[in-house]
């Protein structure tokens, strides 16, 4: 009974939004009331806890919207100025095919996004950028999904490794480094396949021929872009441990695969654009905006965002000047929400839109009215978003309960445990996708469920940092099927009310990768 319970943060969503197919506007609704009924009830939390956990939530909500906005905000501005149509005769330069466009924006440009920023900025900059190229937004909003996983294990500066393990016993810089270094050889199994799984996606769903075929032929071209990037993040972070490890890798592959797109290597010659949008129509005639200056926005927030979090006085300023953090709240000790403006990745997505029409020299009134629009798109993703968040951390704070009982994560964690024993290294990835589904951070699957997997690892006699390894790359996984970030990633393409139809084609890779970070895990142990 109480495992149902604690399952039913995971089961509403999948029957509302998955099953029912509602919109998350109401199945999140529902879902919510759900959780927040039963952790009343059946787990016992206090009224007061559970209100503070929705008003957590809710300001939480507000964090993540700060940064849909953003997003939208800078595409819709360079619409206007004219740099989307440059931007798009500069990939057709490297290559007019949709699945060399989908790997070198969703894969190894959102992983350079992903490794300044993280927070779910990816998928919120790339979906946007692929409908601008002419992807189907279904297409878009699942390949960027899908995209933000290999290198949200190291995220922006290692915070997935060095905050969730940090209240591990003996964790240290020497400790993140090895935990790195194993994450990064079990996705030379795992993540190299990143790439293929995305073209297999684009044209089994989006493909006219709905099969594999579109696909097997790209197979060499992404088998060398994969292990590109996890060849050269195994490298890195054994060099100089895990904090930019995304940026560094995703460099490395964004040289290896616009070089070998460009001259054709290992490609088909037949361009596949299956993929289109109805009606989409690439612009005729060569832009009088030069390709630097159509990407600079974008340069100028991966600019921002790493001076945000690497130079110590520019952080310190970025966190304090304006501190909006909403701390013990209702009096509550431990429930805090923590929203530093400046810091946010929304409000640099907004300084670069604004800049972007100083450098393209064009009217304020671009931005202005870009910020209209982009109002009006993400006026319903705010509501589906507050009931999303607020089950969420009711989740996430059902510890503090009368009844004496574990939180509900830790319940399902240690079903878990006492179910699977010694195959434990193929379950360990699924309670970090799980953990990520549930609260949207790979950060904090693993803040929660790291001390479950430090134990279990012992209790079983496997390499502790090979499991605490698959947990955090399982966690990165999860992105793809995180509601909220399905959510965000609808809301940026323009298909709010669709999450159950993304979540239908992101559920199957995020099971995929899951199995395979369990063969690579597996691997991994027998020489350990």
């Amino acid at each position: 009974m109480l495992l149902l319970v604690a399952l039913s943060a995971i089961i509403a969503p999948f029957i509302f939004l998955v099953i029912f197919r509602m919109p998350a506007l109401k199945g999140m609704f529902f879902s919510a009331l759900i959780v927040i009924a039963l952790g009343l009830t059946v787990w016992g939390m206090e009224g007061k806890i559970v209100l503070a956990s929705v008003l957590e939530g809710t300001h939480k909500a507000m964090t993540i919207l700060l940064i849909l906005f953003g997003a939208i905000v800078l595409l819709n501005t360079l619409r206007h100025t004219g740099a989307v149509d440059r931007i798009n005769q500069g990939f057709r330069n490297i290559s007019g095919d949709m699945r060399v466009q989908a790997v070198i924006v969703a894969f190894l440009f959102g992983s350079l996004i992903e490794g300044a920023a993280g927070f779910g900025t990816p998928a919120a900059v790339t979906g946007p950028l692929m409908i601008a190229l002419g992807f189907n937004p279904m297409a878009a909003a699942a390949l960027a999904l899908i995209a933000d996983s290999s290198a949200v294990s190291f995220g922006a500066v290692g915070t997935p490794i060095q905050v969730g393990l940090s209240n591990l016993p003996g964790a240290d810089l020497a400790f993140y480094k090895n935990i790195g270094v194993k994450i990064a050889s079990i996705d030379l199994v795992a993540g190299t396949f990143v790439p293929f799984i995305l073209v297999v996606v684009l044209t089994l769903f989006f493909g006219k021929k709905k099969g594999f075929s579109d696909a097997l032929a790209f197979l060499p071209w992404t088998l060398l872009v994969g292990l590109t990037y996890t060849g050269s993040a195994l490298l890195y972070a054994a060099l100089f441990g895990p904090e930019f490890v995304s940026i560094l890798a995703s460099l490395t592959g964004l040289v290896v695969a616009t070089l070998t797109a460009k001259k054709g290597w290992l490609l088909p010659k037949e361009e596949w654009t299956d993929a289109l949008k109805d009606g989409f129509e690439l612009k005729a005639g060569k832009s009088e905006m030069g390709l630097f200056t159509a990407w600079a926005p974008y340069l100028v927030v991966i600019a921002l965002l790493l001076m945000t979090r690497i130079i110590p006085s520019v952080k310190a300023f970025a966190l304090n000047a304006v501190n909006l953090t909403w701390s013990n709240i209702l009096g509550v000790e431990g429930i805090t929400s923590k929203w530093e403006l400046l810091y946010s990745p929304g409000t640099v997505l907004v300084l670069a839109a604004l800049v972007a029409v100083w450098i393209q020299r064009r009217p304020f009134a671009h931005f202005t009215k870009a910020m209209q629009e982009s109002l009006v798109s993400i006026k319903n993703a705010s509501f589906a978003l507050i009931s999303t968040l607020a089950l969420v951390q009711v989740f996430t704070n059902s510890a503090m309960n009368g009844n004496d009982l574990i939180s509900m994560p830790q319940y399902i964690a240690q079903a878990l445990a006492s179910a699977f024993g010694s195959m434990w290294i193929f379950v360990a990835p699924f309670l970090g996708e799980l953990g990520a589904f549930i609260t949207g951070s790979a950060t904090v699957s693993t803040l929660t469920f790291a001390p479950v997997q430090h134990s279990i690892a012992l209790e079983t006699g496997m390499d502790v940092n090979i499991v605490l390894a698959a947990q955090i790359i399982g966690a990165a996984a999860g992105n793809m099927i995180c509601v909220h970030n399905v959510v965000a990633a609808s809301t940026v393409v323009g298909l709010t009310g669709k999450e159950g139809d993304i979540i239908r084609k992101t559920l199957g890779p995020a099971l995929v990768y899951g199995i395979l970070v369990g063969i690579g895990g597996f691997i991994l142990l027998s020489f350990f």
